[in-house]
């Protein structure tokens, strides 16, 4: 339980780094998306970032804030297996962790999630920016990292 403890606090020690660069990932995104021909949709999945990345980014400073963002992502993905062998698990644990997996999954829809207080990020998009287009992908790591932490919470009672 420490290590997986120890593993989250040094993950949310980099997504704080990330989010201190929140503005440097949207205008990464902004731009990989205009190399895409592709800003009528929204951001709407993890696997669309790395395309983006992989196909569409020619500059070292979005290609690093971007390789961050998926990092984090992977960094949370191999926690999620951490934890399942770690506590053998009661149905809301169950339940948060599998909440974690879905959102983490490449392919996941993530448009409608949003987060919330006690999380400003959001709240530093434009209207147009938080509705449409970034809100969504933003949103992704504080709402898995506060479940994590929910799930810590509650394997140890």
């Amino acid at each position: 339980m420490d290590e997986v403890v120890e593993t989250l606090t040094r993950i949310e020690q980099n997504y704080r780094l990330f989010q201190q660069q929140q503005f440097s990932f949207i205008r990464a995104l902004e731009h990989t998306r205009k190399e895409a021909h592709d800003t009528m949709r929204p951001v709407s999945s993890i696997v669309q970032v790395q395309c983006y990345k992989d196909h569409h980014c020619y500059n070292s400073t979005d290609r690093r804030i971007l390789n961050m963002f998926i990092s984090l992502c992977n960094d949370l993905r191999n926690l999620c297996h951490k934890m399942e062998t770690v506590h053998p698990g009661d149905s809301v644990t169950n339940c948060l962790l599998e909440k974690c997996k879905v959102l983490l999954n490449d392919s996941n829809d993530l448009t409608a999630i949003r987060a919330t207080y006690p999380h400003a990020v959001v709240n530093y998009l434009s209207l147009e920016e938080a509705r449409h287009r970034y809100g969504g992908v933003v949103s992704l790591l504080p709402i898995v990292i506060d479940n994590m932490w929910e799930w810590v919470t509650h394997s140890k009672r």
